[in-house]
């Protein structure tokens, strides 16, 4: 069935598969969300729903960093972000 050069005529196959009786595997589809998604409510209080995320920036010198920001749906507002004992080595930065 298989030619010198390794390749398999596609025609030739089919016409065999279909002699046989031989079903052609088929890949599986993209899979898809079953059903509709219940909307989000809007926040009507502060903390009712809060969201995170990951910011990233760069230094003067160089040196990248990444903050997890934490902010107040309602408001709108961001959560003040402690200064961990770990990043003590960084600087004396005000506001942190």
């Amino acid at each position: 069935m298989c030619c010198s050069s390794g390749r398999v005529n596609h025609k030739k196959l089919f016409r065999l598969y279909l002699e046989e009786r031989l079903a052609v595997r088929r890949r599986g589809g993209r899979k898809r969300a079953i059903g509709t998604r219940a909307p989000m409510t809007v926040p009507m209080a502060p903390n009712d729903r809060r969201s995170l995320d990951f910011v990233s920036g760069q230094l003067t010198c160089g040196r990248r960093f990444r903050i997890l920001t934490v902010v107040d749906d309602c408001t709108r507002e961001c959560l003040p972000i402690p200064r961990s004992p770990a990043s003590a080595w960084r600087g004396n930065w005000t506001g942190w």
